[in-house]
């Protein structure tokens, strides 16, 4: 078993430890010591973050073969039709390569925090919500795919890493687990115990429309 750290990142926080001269750092929320993220997610993306100070789980929570499906909410420009949504589950020739399949689907706008700062809004365009699972983890691959059948994001919010989610964490705030680490070739869900609450008292995984509740901060 292992230690797993659940961090609700911001948006405008960079991935690494280290200081930045724009951006504020994990350093200024998780004050753990010896953890370091598994995986990363773009500065301004938002949302689930897993760090660990253990090098072979975090190795097999990144690992290709694990195959965790990661889920993110998508805020786009415009209301993708139909074939936009086909082209998204067939996969997207972005250039350098081609997605892998990506389950997606249409969502009610989820019930979020306020974005600092917020997103841009053009009065003459409409915007969307999307559900986009992927298993790959390519740099920036979210938006690429969304602009790529004509509908750029504005708004990203990674809600779930295979059985792990943000459940009721707000920006900034963070839930330590312990974990067992997931097999890498059979899709097997990691089991975790949250060492907080018990099974029955743990939060259910965000849904869209529903907010989640604030469980008090913990940096």
């Amino acid at each position: 078993m292992s230690e797993l750290i659940l961090f609700n990142k911001p948006y405008g926080v960079i991935c690494q430890f280290s200081a930045h001269p724009k951006h504020p750092s994990l350093a200024d929320y998780v004050r753990i010591p010896d953890v370091y993220p598994a995986g990363r997610l773009d500065t301004d993306s938002e949302g689930l973050l897993l760090l660990t100070a253990d090098g072979a789980l975090q190795h097999q929570i990144s690992h290709p073969g694990c195959k965790l499906p990661k889920t993110y909410w998508a805020q786009v420009e415009g209301v993708p039709d139909d074939d936009a949504l086909a082209q998204l589950r067939a996969g997207v020739d972005l250039g350098d390569f081609v997605t892998q399949p990506a389950q997606v689907r249409r969502i009610d706008p989820p019930s979020l925090w306020p974005r600092t700062p917020p997103i841009r809004v053009r009065q003459s365009v409409p915007d969307s919500w999307l559900e986009i699972i992927i298993h790959e983890g390519k740099n920036r691959q979210v938006r690429r795919m969304t602009a790529k059948v004509g509908h750029p994001t504005l708004r990203l919010v990674r809600a779930a890493i295979g059985p792990w989610s943000l459940g009721d964490l707000l920006p900034g705030e963070l839930r330590q687990l312990t974990v067992s680490a997931p097999p890498l070739a059979n899709g097997g869900k990691p089991a975790h115990h949250d060492r907080a609450m018990s099974r029955a008292d743990r939060p259910a995984p965000p849904r869209p429309g529903v907010r989640a509740r604030h469980a008090g901060r913990r940096r």
